[in-house]
């Protein structure tokens, strides 16, 4: 095996840990929904959603929808069905 087949990135620390909220709205960005869709699915408002994506980035050292999904996946958060 070559070095780069056996290296994994080492995983983001985290400022805070998430809350069990803060995951379940970061396992949810990884389908193709709005944070609308998000709202509706978790019976709150979008701006309470939005509060919840900007304190999860902060906390996992991200700016993007795109970046906190990959982070997501890394970390084992998926969506419940």
């Amino acid at each position: 095996m070559t070095l780069v087949e056996t290296h994994r990135p080492a995983p983001v620390a985290v400022s805070a840990p998430l809350t069990r909220r803060e995951q379940v709205v970061l396992a949810n960005l990884a389908e193709d929904v709005t944070l609308e869709q998000i709202a509706s699915r978790l019976f709150v408002t979008r701006n309470t959603v939005k509060s919840q994506v900007r304190s999860a980035y902060r906390k996992i050292g991200v700016s993007t929808r795109a970046d906190a999904v990959a982070w997501a996946r890394e970390a084992g958060l998926q969506a419940a069905s």
